[in-house]
């Protein structure tokens, strides 16, 4: 029941790459019942000032992008409500940039068990 899962976070890792079998751990979320959060320290995004990235948020799917241009992007694991999505770039260890998001669940009584579904076809890293 919905009921148990109150108050309970769950959080994990997962790849953010599109390559099977490269578990990069890239991604590290957090979930509760109203929301999640993801930190997102994508390899690919190496040397790229976090001031040049933005992230778009759809109702069920994120995308980042470098100077405009789409260069990640991934399915959810279910629907959001895009109005309610944060983020935050800034300058990560080894020139990777670290991009923290988060956004409330448009059914709260869904428990995601992840952050990321699939990671998306544009993904040029």
């Amino acid at each position: 029941p919905a009921e148990f899962w109150q108050g309970v976070e769950t959080s994990g890792y997962e790849s953010s790459s599109r390559i099977t079998g490269v578990q990069d751990d890239a991604c590290f979320w957090t979930e509760n019942q109203t929301g999640l959060k993801a930190t997102l320290a994508i390899p690919g995004l190496r040397g790229q000032p976090a001031q040049a990235l933005s992230v778009e948020t759809a109702s069920n799917t994120v995308s980042i992008t470098a100077f405009g241009m789409v260069v990640w992007s991934c399915l959810l694991r279910g629907e959001v409500k895009p109005e309610t999505a944060v983020f935050e770039a800034n300058d990560g260890p080894d020139m990777v940039p670290v991009v923290e998001c988060s956004v409330e669940k448009a059914d709260t009584t869904e428990r995601w068990g992840g952050f990321i579904e699939q990671i998306g076809e544009n993904s040029i890293l």
